[in-house]
């Protein structure tokens, strides 16, 4: 799921276009399964959709179509009806998605703090709860919150837990999974966690990849090249907070990473800001434009080597402080005292497109990639 796939460069398809070629080589049962999620997500991305434009999407026959739609109507998970204005016959009915039909939660785990959403098969958040973790006792800490939170919606179809940390154990995995009630946990890294809620349900994928930067206590980046996130060698790729940046020759973690900005703000501004309340103050400006001279050069690293279409920053910081930082390595970049070049080349840069970064979201939809919607690498 992590890793690309080799072959000659050449224009990747759509991602929602589906070769039958990719079939090749897997058992019947496999093939099966593999064309029931391309379906759902093919309604789950474009629907409502006739039997004829599934079709389209996803280069299946109609008879098989028709049996999967059969089956996912029957697990509740697609609902049908007939297009108002279309004519008579089989293509006239349209199937969407039922959201209802299957719920994850997600988990972001954090050195100190966490944050727990229910999302509904669609992606969108039906409860966020955020919650004090004690680092010697993460797992019943998650436990806690996550059975209060299923407390609350008693019921539902709840098919699993996603994890979205950058230091969970094999060991807490197997403690979560045998104290809960959630049938299984999943786990990614943050960065790639936040990827897969963007290339998922947020802004569309570009084309020619996708970066994504998180800033919490320490700054960390992902990677999405072709559709599929890429963490290199035993996870490293994206540890950008170790590199020693800026004029002054520091490291990153030092002057981005929260821990600079608490040393500056107030402890009340920085638990707003934490909260994601816009807040203003001349220590906040202050470390944007430390942040921002510091920052520009793993990001010129980026764009140098990997050449996204996007760069994105995300974290708890609010939005309008994002886009502060944003706007100051625009000034950055520009600024050829510091650095005696300049880089139009730089890839364009924009805030995440969900809170925290959106780690949580993509936590509680590793469930559903993993057992419902296509991984990343189909």
């Amino acid at each position: 799921m992590r890793y690309l796939r080799s072959g000659p460069r050449r224009r990747q398809p759509d991602e929602s276009a589906v070769s039958r070629g990719k079939t090749i080589g897997l058992r019947s049962g496999e093939i099966a399964d593999r064309n029931i999620r391309v379906i759902l997500e093919a309604i789950r991305r474009h629907g409502p959709l006739t039997r004829m434009e599934l079709g389209q999407h996803s280069g299946l026959t109609g008879p098989g179509i028709t049996n999967i739609l059969r089956r996912l109507a029957d697990e509740g998970l697609v609902t049908s009806h007939r297009r108002s204005g279309a004519g008579s016959g089989a293509t006239a009915t349209e199937f969407a998605l039922r959201p209802d039909g299957a719920f994850s939660i997600g988990v972001r785990v954090r050195q100190s703090r966490g944050e727990a959403v229910l999302i509904d098969l669609s992606g969108q958040v039906r409860d966020r709860q955020y919650f004090p973790l004690v680092p010697t006792a993460r797992v019943p800490s998650i436990l806690s919150a996550t059975q209060t939170m299923m407390g609350r919606h008693a019921g539902l179809p709840i098919i699993g837990m996603g994890i979205g940390s950058n230091d969970w154990t094999s060991q807490e995995s197997a403690e979560l999974d045998a104290a809960s009630i959630v049938v299984r946990s999943h786990v990614e890294n943050e960065c790639t966690a936040s990827l897969l809620a963007e290339r998922t349900i947020g802004a569309p994928a570009p084309e020619g990849g996708l970066a994504m930067i998180i800033i919490d206590e320490d700054v960390q980046a992902g990677f999405l090249v072709r559709g599929v996130p890429y963490s290199g060698m035993h996870g490293r790729a994206g540890s950008i907070g170790e590199m020693l940046t800026g004029p002054d020759n520091v490291q990153l973690n030092t002057v981005v990473g929260f821990g600079a900005l608490r040393a500056l703000v107030s402890d009340d501004e920085f638990k707003c800001l934490i909260a994601g309340e816009e807040a203003s103050s001349p220590q906040l400006t202050q470390w944007i434009r430390d942040a921002a001279s510091h920052l520009l050069d793993p990001i010129i690293a980026i764009a140098g080597f990997i050449a996204p279409s996007t760069i994105m920053i995300g974290g708890d910081l609010p939005r309008g402080a994002i886009e502060a930082l944003i706007h100051q390595l625009s000034v950055e970049r520009r600024d050829t005292s510091k650095r005696p070049f300049l880089t139009p080349w730089i890839s364009p840069m924009k805030p995440a497109s969900f809170s925290g970064g959106g780690v949580a979201l993509g936590a509680a939809l590793l469930p559903f990639l993993n057992t419902l919607l296509p991984p990343v690498s189909v």
